[in-house]
Parts: structure tokens; C-alpha cells; sequence
């Protein structure tokens, strides 16, 4: 919260609280039906208890998984992260997640993306002065895939395996070119 500037930001604002969500108790065991890799998870319990979910990630690179965006980021909604990477599929077990944590609009900042050296950084950071929102998660994932260069390199979507994954398993549209996309330019 410090590093990001997040505090600092909520500083000044009346009546605001920011914590980072770190004990146990704001959490609860879901448990993933049809996993592959990931079979129960703690998620905060606020979450599952929102009408609504929006994920509003940062474009950035990641060493495990190609790029972190809206799926990856879900992760960020769980209790112990590190269970992700323990003898398990790091892709599966985000898909799998997904299952629970499906957000009903994803807004990706691509204004610029850290083209790599994620999550954490220092890397290459790429202007691409663009905002992608959607409906469709996976869409979102895979259209800010295909807008980026990650690397050094082009890539769509079904290159990267968590995006193909949740494709093949229903949970969105990989598929840019199918997509109605519409782009608006400020003034």
C-alpha cells in the first residue's frame, strides 16, 4: 500500500480506511468443483459476498504465467497465493479460480504495460495509451495480449496457456477476431 501510493492517495480523503486484508477471519474455504489443479481456496469473504465484480488490472508481464491481467489477478483475492505455485499447474489452478471468481466487467489499464520484468519489476515499460474493457474476462486478457508486445515479441491470446485454458473451458472468448470490438479516441 505504501509503494504503490495507494495510502498516500487516501490520505486526504475523508472518511477512508485502506488495509491490506491479510487476517484469516476475512476469509472463507471455497471449494472448486471440476478443478484441474486447484481444488479449494480461501477467497475474501466480501468478495463472495458482492453483487458485483470488477476487475481492473494493470497490463504487466509475469515470469510463471506470460502476463498478469484480469485472470492472474483474481489471486489477489485469495489468502495464501503460494498455494498456487506448490506441485501444482500455476495456469490450471488460475482457471480454476476463475470458476469462482468470474468478474462481471474487466477494465485492463494498458495506458502503459510492463512489457517484462514482471510482475515485480524493474522491465521495460511500453506506452500503448490504451484502456480495454469488457464483459468477457478471457476477451479482455487476450485483446490486451494481442495490443502488447511482451518480451520483445507479438503474441494472441491462445499462446498464452491460462487464456487458452479458460476458453476451452467456457468461461469466455479468446477469440479477438470474432469479437465485435469497438475502439473511441479522446479528443
Amino acid at each position: 500500500l505504501q509503494r504503490s501510493g495507494i495510502r498516500g492517495a487516501c490520505d486526504g480523503l475523508p472518511n477512508t480506511q485502506v488495509h491490506g486484508v491479510t487476517n484469516r477471519r476475512f476469509f472463507q474455504e471455497v471449494r472448486i468443483h471440476n478443478a484441474q489443479s486447484l481444488t479449494s481456496t480461501m477467497v475474501m469473504k466480501q468478495v463472495l459476498e458482492a453483487d458485483l465484480l470488477i476487475a481492473a488490472p494493470v497490463g504487466k508481464s509475469h515470469s510463471a504465467t506470460g502476463v498478469s491481467l484480469s485472470m492472474k489477478g483474481m489471486m489477489g483475492l485469495v489468502y495464501d497465493r503460494r498455494t498456487f505455485h506448490l506441485d501444482r499447474d500455476l495456469d490450471a489452478a488460475v482457471v480454476d479460480l476463475c470458476t469462482v471468481l468470474k468478474p462481471h466487467l474487466t477494465v485492463i489499464d494498458c495506458s502503459r504495460i510492463l512489457s517484462d520484468g514482471g510482475p515485480g519489476g524493474p522491465g521495460k515499460v511500453i506506452p500503448l495509451n490504451k484502456i480495454i474493457v469488457s464483459a468477457d474476462f478471457v476477451a479482455a486478457d487476450a485483446m490486451a495480449v494481442q495490443v502488447g508486445t511482451w518480451y520483445g515479441k507479438t503474441f494472441k491470446g491462445r499462446q498464452v496457456k491460462h487464456i487458452k485454458l479458460a476458453h476451452e473451458r467456457g468461461l469466455g472468448n479468446m477469440d479477438v477476431d470474432s469479437l465485435v470490438v469497438k475502439e473511441v479516441r479522446s479528443s
